[in-house]
């Protein structure tokens, strides 16, 4: 898999007190811009870091991530509701949305995200930093779907079934969440992203939004809704996203009855401004960037300019929602010119605060260690 891309982003959204090397890249996928390739074939498209200066992730920014051909869906789409439930029923697309909705601002990250960090290297798309995105999401409530259908006392999981195309090699898209999950008044099926209707590379015509916990389980493309006794046994729950119960070694064999499905995602912080490798003079620049964890909030972001010798609180700024991230901000006078390490890690409200290195796993899952940007000072 290659980075590629096309000249001309050097300035977009970035401060004009750095001065930033040129990068280039490029898209060929419609209604994307700017994307770093990460797999040409199953479209998975990363986000560079300077897109995340801003609350909301605009959606020709927003990062893809596939697992298999994106489904071509046809008018006659509809929605199953089918399992542990009294009454079983079938929705249209125009039923859906006639339901009452719910908004929800919700930072979705792959659980890859950070992959191509870890040492040594872990299977899958090597993600950097920009599997990740925060939009404004809205449909309808889960809860109300499943109230329909009247769950029954032995419903103890929901499952989605995306329409992921995999051409007959590869086996259905099917994730599943606890039942208290799916019953949350913030888990949706959503149909529409920033104000408007889910475009195809993030779901169209409706995905399941499980909001504070890892993109997969929030499928894109659903058509099935089933109440199941236990939790779903496809392959991307009982072999892909999983985690050991223990910290492991590399090299160390992972039995499969010892992992477990990941859920919520860890506290992590970004670096977006300035970004790794500039030249900055002396003077005041800004640093700034972006923190989240999953469903807990983020309280406090330090940065460091030492290499993490001395830590300062960063200002966290004032848009909020519970599952989003914070954007922070920290006004450094440079002291002198030279190489500088900066690097930021943010503490939630349950007290977990950033490692320095990745916790290694054989797929390379959860990266949340401190973000660190390298600069040269020049005066």
């Amino acid at each position: 898999m290659q980075e590629v891309s096309v000249p001309g982003l050097e300035n977009h959204g970035k401060d004009a007190s750095v001065a930033h090397p040129a990068e280039d890249r490029t898209t060929s996928v419609p209604d994307k811009e700017g994307l770093i390739v990460r797999s040409p074939e199953f479209i998975d498209l990363e986000t560079p870091v300077e897109y995340f200066n801003t609350w909301l992730t605009l959606e020709q920014h927003f990062f893809v991530r596939n697992h298999m051909h994106e489904p071509s869906i046809s008018a006659a789409w509809s929605l199953s509701v089918s399992g542990e439930v009294e009454h079983p029923y079938v929705l249209t697309l125009a039923e859906l949305l006639e339901m009452e909705t719910h908004s929800v601002v919700n930072t979705l990250e792959c659980a890859g995200n950070g992959r191509a960090y870890h040492i040594p290297k872990a299977p899958g798309a090597q993600w950097r930093k920009g599997a990740v995105g925060t939009a404004r999401f809205c449909g309808p409530r889960l809860r109300a779907i499943l109230e329909r259908a009247g769950v029954k006392r032995g419903g103890k999981h929901v499952m989605f079934r995306g329409l992921d195309d995999g051409a007959g090699k590869v086996p259905p898209f099917l994730r599943s969440i606890p039942i208290e999950k799916a019953m949350h008044g913030d888990t949706l099926v959503a149909t529409h992203m920033n104000g408007a209707v889910l475009g195809r590379h993030h779901g169209f015509p409706a995905r399941s939004l499980v909001p504070g916990w890892i993109g997969a389980a929030s499928c894109k493309w659903i058509t099935e809704i089933k109440v199941l006794t236990e939790e779903c046994d496809g392959i991307f729950m009982s072999q892909e996203y999983r985690i050991s119960d223990q910290a492991v070694q590399p090299g160390e064999e992972v039995r499969p009855e010892s992992t477990h499905a990941i859920t919520a995602l860890p506290v992590k912080s970004l670096i977006t401004t300035p970004a790794d490798g500039v030249t900055a003079q002396t003077g005041t620049i800004r640093i700034q960037g972006v923190a989240w964890a999953g469903e807990a909030d983020v309280v406090r972001v330090e940065v460091s300019v030492d290499g993490g010798a001395s830590w300062q609180d960063a200002q966290l700024g004032s848009d909020y929602a519970r599952y989003a991230w914070r954007q922070w901000s920290f006004e450094w006078e440079i002291p002198r010119d030279g190489e500088f390490v900066i690097t930021a890690r943010a503490t939630d409200q349950l007290g977990r605060t950033q490692s320095s290195t990745p916790a290694w796993n054989p797929n390379g899952y959860l990266n949340n260690a401190v973000d660190r940007v390298r600069i040269t000072v020049r005066d």
